[in-house]
């Protein structure tokens, strides 16, 4: 599975960077999140429950930043793990890029399933994918976006997913869906 993108975040490049690399922020901003463990400066374990309808399960992951260009760009490297379910790995392309007064965050997303994780349609994981994603991103441009000026109206919110984020929700949905199929 490949996915690219881009995402225009109303916040100044290094608040976002700050942000994206920030376990308490990011947490707050992951629905479901559990805990996002910082074992050294590039590596990171994620434990998150999600839900799809009325069925909630628990996945685990782990995450390596490497090719560290702060604050213009990473490699994310992921693998979870799910057992007799399957496998998700892959990598994502960050690379960030002031532009005006927010940040342009653009990402190539490659990833592989195996297992039972493989039988599952890929409409279905991406769907659940972008649902996670799009609520993560709700919340972190909430976070980090300055208070607007009181005679400014608030910036409008662009559709889109985090790479770093949505490697994390890919996985989610893909363990969720690979326990109950």
């Amino acid at each position: 599975m490949e996915m690219t993108g881009e995402q225009l975040i109303p916040a100044p490049q290094a608040e976002v960077w700050r942000g994206l690399n920030d376990p308490e922020t990011l947490k707050a901003c992951i629905s479901g999140c559990e805990s996002i463990e910082r074992l050294s400066d590039t590596e990171y374990t994620v434990v998150t429950t999600a839900a799809i309808g009325p069925v909630k399960a628990k996945f685990r992951g782990k995450l390596l930043l490497a090719e560290l260009a702060p604050p213009n760009s990473y490699t994310l490297h992921f693998d979870g793990q799910g057992g007799a379910a399957g496998f998700g790995k892959g990598s994502a392309k960050v690379s960030l890029a002031a532009e005006g007064a927010g940040t342009r965050l653009s990402y190539a997303v490659k990833a592989q399933v195996g297992g039972k994780l493989a039988q599952i349609g890929s409409r279905l994981i991406d769907g659940v994918a972008k649902k996670l994603a799009d609520d993560f991103f709700s919340a972190f441009n909430q976070k980090i976006a300055p208070p607007p000026a009181a005679a400014e109206p608030a910036p409008e919110t662009p559709a889109g997913a985090s790479p770093l984020w949505w490697v994390i929700a890919i996985i989610a949905a893909m363990f969720l869906l690979a326990y109950f199929t």
